[in-house]
């Protein structure tokens, strides 16, 4: 199962945010090879597709699509030098897949500041120059190494030398690995060397309900936040941590009502667990019947035999072909037969990519 590390400096919300994120965990008995940690939360991927089609089939289980959220220590200025708990830090991020970076953006007397004031933009710097610092040093190192060890003429460590090259300049300029543009073979050669900033960032924008927001502020807080994330191309969610730790024992049906005084427009933890599954360029095709209807989770652009090995190795190995139809034509047959009848449900073969939304059934 694919992880994402929860970053962000103290007192920005990262812990409220961790708690109410796990209220939506999965039984972990469905995953056996998630890690049970205090620190780890396994949380269901919010899919309305796998309730519709377990009503259809009336499942008497329905398993939704997952993704493990970490809670990583809180980071402080000097990080890559060791500073507070800098090396465990930077050594959690390097376990997981991709980061997603809590940034404060609201203003409370109440909740001290580490820098003294709120300045969201100034706080992704803090946290980005530490990462590029221990990026930096570590590439300079391999450099050292390969530089020497290319002059045996080895084809994959002449193309890792040449990937450094165009890396460090940038971790220089004070840039993260992923600003390079990279061909495929670079990014192949890239992935060997573990590099903080070459793994993808969802930024968690933490709003406060009673106070001052800066984007509701509008002023140059915000623009210089708004203009930093749409130059970078980052994605970004908006989240009211509280309010969402809150609502994590009310009952479903009042939610609305509390979002709605509480001035909460949306599910933030939802936008955020979505955002999350696409920051990691996944996608869910789904199996479905009467014992359970299922949401699988691969990488997109995967083909049907390395979907089937989702499900168990051999699907992968001995696949024959698979039958699919997506799943609103499904829906709207009523079932899998009469989607046969109605001549909706195609049969592909090896090279078939698999799309989101596809329900599938394997011949092995």
């Amino acid at each position: 199962m694919l992880s994402i590390g929860i970053v962000g400096l103290p007192n920005v919300g990262k812990s409220t945010l961790f708690n109410a994120l796990t209220r939506k965990g999965v039984l972990i008995a469905n995953y056996p090879f998630a890690t049970i940690d205090p620190s780890v939360g396994v949380v269901a991927v919010p899919d309305h597709r796998l309730e519709a089609l377990s009503k259809m089939s009336q499942s008497q289980k329905t398993i939704p699509a997952a993704v493990e959220f970490v809670d990583i220590a809180g980071l402080v200025k000097g990080a890559s030098e060791g500073e507070g708990l800098g090396n465990q830090f930077l050594q959690h991020i390097r376990e997981v897949d991709a980061i997603a970076e809590v940034v404060r953006v609201f203003d409370d007397e109440d909740v001290h500041h580490v820098a003294g004031s709120v300045d969201p933009r100034y706080d992704i710097e803090v946290i980005d120059l530490e990462l590029v610092q221990a990026d930096l040093q570590s590439a300079e190192k391999r450099l050292d190494r390969v530089e020497r060890d290319s002059k045996g003429g080895e084809k994959e460590i002449i193309a890792e030398r040449d990937v450094l090259r165009k890396i460090i300049p940038a971790l220089k300029a004070g840039k993260p690995a992923r600003s390079v543009a990279l061909d495929s073979k670079e990014k192949d050669s890239a992935k060997g060397l573990h590099l903080l900033t070459m793994k993808p960032v969802l930024y968690i924008l933490n709003r406060k309900s009673g106070v001052v927001n800066v984007d509701a502020e509008g002023g140059e807080r915000w623009r210089e936040l708004k203009d930093y994330l749409e130059a970078s191309g980052s994605q970004y969610v908006f989240v009211d941590a509280g309010v969402e730790n809150e609502l994590g024992d009310v009952h479903s049906d009042e939610k609305a009502d509390f979002r709605r005084e509480l001035g909460v427009a949306e599910d933030g933890i939802n936008a955020l667990i979505k955002g999350g599954y696409e920051l990691l360029d996944l996608i869910s095709f789904f199996t479905t019947g009467e014992k359970e209807s299922r949401a699988w989770t691969i990488k997109r652009g995967s083909s049907a035999p390395e979907a089937g090995a989702a499900i168990h190795t051999d699907f992968r190995e001995k696949f024959i072909r698979a039958e699919v139809v997506h799943w609103d034509k499904l829906l709207e047959a009523g079932g899998w037969a009469k989607a046969r009848e109605k001549g909706v449900l195609r049969t592909e073969g090896k090279e078939y990519i698999v799309q989101d939304g596809d329900v599938m059934e394997f011949k092995v």
